[in-house]
């Protein structure tokens, strides 16, 4: 899946990298019976459709699935739900019931044989001559454009606005400061996740030097505040810029300054969900510190190895957090939608507007009450919606979405879905997994997540330091992916390497911040552009 036209930078599409990945991976894999992950129901042939799946189509006949993995940063969901933008007046066949939203979830299970990997990542866009954050009219509107008229992209519009784009189940869509995101098409192995990069960055570049602009692939904005950040015209974040400030001290930064890599997974059950749940979420500490990538903000060093992971602590506790009830007796896809119906609602889509709602209760909505929306019932687009607005760091839709990594640069983009397909998707990796902190209090849980943030590897934890569960972690993860038989094992080398060293990205940065740059932020920008 290269560039399929005559500006690909290769001599012929046989020859790129995603065609030699698709070679590679009818070699490793079952082929293709359904959609995953971003793409989900509207990918499966209707002879395929289970019967549940049938019943959600029914529920929600209007329903329009975009392809890609979104969302796993500040606070876009172009991809993961529906795409908004392209419904009307949604108009429900009957109202949605408790349970209807439970099943929603439940028809997320899939077979290992359709399990797949979407990948998606954030970077700063800044510009050249002056290091500032791009513009969305002098930059981002131009990039967005460039990427229709040149490679094919469909544009996605709002308030006749483009304000993304989407192509073969991807998307590139903008958070609030114009942070540029990808979100991948579910793919059946690592090499076409890196591969799609590969020819996602090809692209960008292309465009942006012309624009005189560039990409920076860091967690957190290492020089401008967000006073010096343009917005993004998209109504939901007009409304989530008003709302912030009333639930915690760092919802802007979160918004406007932090970038993510993300990957989304299948599960199999509402048991092999549990699992791995559970596992990822106590094992996201882990993996906060080994891809720790923010050490600076407004010049210089914050005092945290990923100041991206610890501005979400003060963000809005409504919907943030370690969700400890995770791990009580119960849990399952009908606790998860109790969690989310509780979480205030931020708005409602209709005809094109974002109205706010913010603090109200989708239980509200539910019962048809809500003020602004007297008699009117949400559909499942809505509740697609909703699961958007929750932020723990792995999140449940019809599939999970591991959310604890700091945004970086190429090899860090393959190497995150890498050591979660490691982890998850191979069944003695995911026990061995499950044994390395099956012992983990609650406490212990809740101090990792905020420790980490600081200290990164070098955490102390129980008689050792994280860095010793960090080698853990990698050595699980490559011996699941060497069992997967794909050829991906050394994309997790380079964890490998910062988990036995001690060193990740943050702290080799400020290395470099205290010596060889004396002091000057500026010399990031030449260290970790795209």
């Amino acid at each position: 899946r290269g560039l399929p036209d005559a500006r690909s930078p290769y001599p012929s599409h046989r020859h790129t990298p995603m065609a030699t990945a698709h070679a590679m991976s009818a070699r490793c894999i079952a082929p293709r019976v359904s959609g995953v992950g971003g793409q989900r129901l509207a990918r499966i042939p209707p002879q395929h459709t289970t019967t549940q799946e049938q019943k959600i189509r029914k529920l929600a006949p209007h329903s329009r699935r975009v392809g890609g993995a979104r969302h796993g940063g500040a606070c876009a969901s172009s991809a993961g739900a529906s795409d908004p933008t392209a419904a009307s007046t949604a108009v429900a066949a009957a109202p949605l019931t408790e349970k209807d939203l439970v099943d929603y979830l439940r028809s997320g299970c899939k077979p290992k044989s359709a399990w797949r990997i979407g990948t998606e990542h954030e970077k700063f866009g800044y510009q050249l001559d002056n290091l500032k954050p791009i513009e969305y009219e002098a930059h981002v509107k131009l990039l967005l454009e460039a990427l229709v008229e040149r490679f094919n992209w469909e544009p996605m519009m709002e308030g006749g606005l483009i304000i993304g784009a989407k192509l073969d189940g991807q998307s590139v869509t903008l958070e609030p400061g114009g942070q540029f995101e990808l979100s991948g098409a579910p793919l059946e192995n690592l090499h076409l996740t890196c591969a799609e990069v590969h020819s996602h960055l090809y692209q960008v570049k292309t465009v942006a030097k012309e624009l005189g602009v560039a990409f920076l692939g860091m967690g957190f904005q290492p020089k401008w505040a967000v006073e010096d950040t343009p917005v993004m015209p998209k109504g939901r974040y007009k409304i989530m810029k008003e709302y912030m400030p009333k639930r915690g001290t760092r919802g802007l930064d979160m918004m406007f300054r932090t970038c993510t890599i993300q990957v989304n997974l299948d599960f199999s059950s509402e048991e092999d969900m549990i699992r791995k749940f559970r596992t990822s979420l106590a094992l996201q500490p882990i993996a906060t510190a080994l891809f720790a990538n923010s050490p600076f903000a407004d010049g210089k060093p914050s005092g945290m190895k990923s100041l991206r992971s610890d501005v979400w602590t003060d963000t809005d506790p409504d919907r943030t957090g370690t969700l400890a009830w995770v791990y009580e007796d119960g849990f399952g896809f009908e606790a998860y939608t109790k969690y989310v119906l509780d979480v205030p609602m931020y708005f409602v889509y209709r005809d094109g507007i974002y109205h706010d709602v913010t603090g109200q209760s989708f239980r509200t909505f539910m019962e048809g009450k809500l003020p602004d929306f007297p008699d009117e019932r949400p559909t499942l687009d809505d509740w697609e919606q909703h699961l958007t607005t929750c932020f723990p760091e792995v999140r449940l839709k019809r599939y999970m979405e591991m959310r604890g990594a700091d945004g970086g640069p190429w090899s860090q983009i393959c190497a995150l879905p890498a050591v979660w397909v490691g982890l998850l998707y191979d069944e003695q990796a995911l026990a061995d997994a499950e044994a390395l902190v099956s012992d983990w209090t609650s406490e212990e849980r809740e101090y990792l997540r905020t420790a980490v943030t600081k200290d990164g590897l070098q955490t102390p934890f129980r008689d050792g330091t994280v860095q010793s569960v960090a080698i853990d972690m990698v050595r699980i993860s490559k011996e699941g992916l060497i069992r997967r038989r794909c050829n991906e094992e050394n994309f997790v080398d380079g964890l490998m390497e910062m988990a036995t060293s001690g060193k990740t990205s943050a702290d080799r940065l400020l290395d470099l911040y205290e010596n060889e740059w004396a002091g000057d932020i500026d010399n990031i920008y030449k260290k970790l552009t795209y």
